[in-house]
């Protein structure tokens, strides 16, 4: 705990900021490493706890789901149609990596008391890139669904690579930015390291309109566009094989992006809206961290609701079921022609 004598004027007004979020003073507390002042918000132990088991179930749901999926991806590719297996494969990456690293991360700094550096700085670097892939490969989903062409065998697959490989790439780009200029610190309300903004709301301004043009904005906009034109029958994906085919379940997947992300987008809406740079209420912020993970169990039970990817699943999974037995010959009976 630093002393209030050695309090600097940047560092008051960061208690000022935090307070104005809500956070009574026995709730805070400020802490100095590496010459920084983090402030920390203390939670009850019900609710603590709460978040810790929540935040387990994800994990768990996460990391065994997309194995599993990978597993049937890989292993069952015979078994149920899948045109667009390159766009799937870069998703289920990008929800693995969330579950081992970002909710595992989370989980840990709820039972530890923070996040350290540089582990501080890898964790907001790779979140910002999970998002970006997840919300880049279901752009692609849409564009090929609407297409009607499968990615593999022609010039398109070469475009479907560079696209998912693209949004990899622009994630990475936008999630060093704040790492290198040291605007990463670690929110315990959030609970994980994020960007916190001290001085400058033109910098803030630039960096999330720029972020969310390129990484949210424009794949989201090809997805609503390509979506619609699906809905009224454009395109060539009006056949008998797109229902059989596991891109059948794309709609559910935007459905469940958008609806997990929301309260992620509202807090960034919320925080350009403050020229005083104070973040977003601390129970929004929980909110989107906690949806923005279950994103990433709720998309293998999605690909589960497709019939044959089901099937094929439950086939890999059921190792131990036994053949049907044989007819055996008990009796003869001989009759008198």
């Amino acid at each position: 705990m630093t002393p209030p004598s050695e309090i600097s004027t940047t560092d008051t007004w960061h208690l000022h900021t935090v307070g104005g979020c809500g956070l009574s003073p026995h709730h805070t507390m400020a802490e100095r490493w590496n010459g920084t002042l983090f402030m920390e918000y203390l939670w009850p132990e019900e609710k603590k706890w709460l978040l810790v088991a929540l935040l387990g179930l994800e994990m768990v749901m996460g990391i065994v789901g997309n194995c599993l999926v990978l597993l049937v991806k890989v292993m069952c590719k015979g078994q149920f149609c899948c045109r667009y297996w390159l766009p799937f494969i870069s998703l289920t990456l990008s929800d693995l990596g969330c579950s081992l690293l970002i909710i595992s991360g989370s989980l840990l700094a709820m039972l530890t008391g923070g996040q350290r550096s540089p582990w501080c700085e890898v964790v907001s670097l790779l979140k910002f890139a999970f998002i970006t892939s997840s919300i880049g490969s279901l752009a692609m989903l849409c564009v090929l669904r609407l297409i009607g062409r499968a990615s593999t065998g022609s010039a398109l697959f070469v475009v479907v690579v560079a696209a998912c490989s693209a949004s990899w790439v622009t994630g990475l780009v936008f999630g060093s930015i704040p790492v290198i200029y040291a605007w990463i610190k670690y929110d315990s309300a959030e609970m994980l390291c994020a960007v916190f903004w001290e001085s400058s709301y033109s910098d803030m301004l630039v960096y999330i309109l720029c972020a969310f043009s390129v990484c949210i904005f424009l794949p989201f906009l090809l997805i609503i566009v390509c979506s619609l034109l699906s809905a009224i029958g454009c395109g060539s994906n009006s056949n008998s094989d797109d229902e059989a085919d596991l891109s059948a379940v794309t709609p559910l997947l935007v459905a469940s992006y958008v609806l997990c992300y929301t309260p992620f987008v509202v807090s960034e809406l919320i925080l350009l809206g403050r020229l005083d740079l104070s973040p977003a209420p601390d129970w929004l912020r929980t909110l989107s961290s906690v949806m923005s993970y279950l994103d990433c169990g709720l998309n293998p039970l999605i690909y589960c609701s497709h019939q044959d990817f089901r099937e094929a699943g439950l086939a890999l999974l059921w190792t131990n079921r036994k053949p049907l037995s044989e007819p055996v010959l008990t009796a003869i009976t001989k009759h008198e022609l």
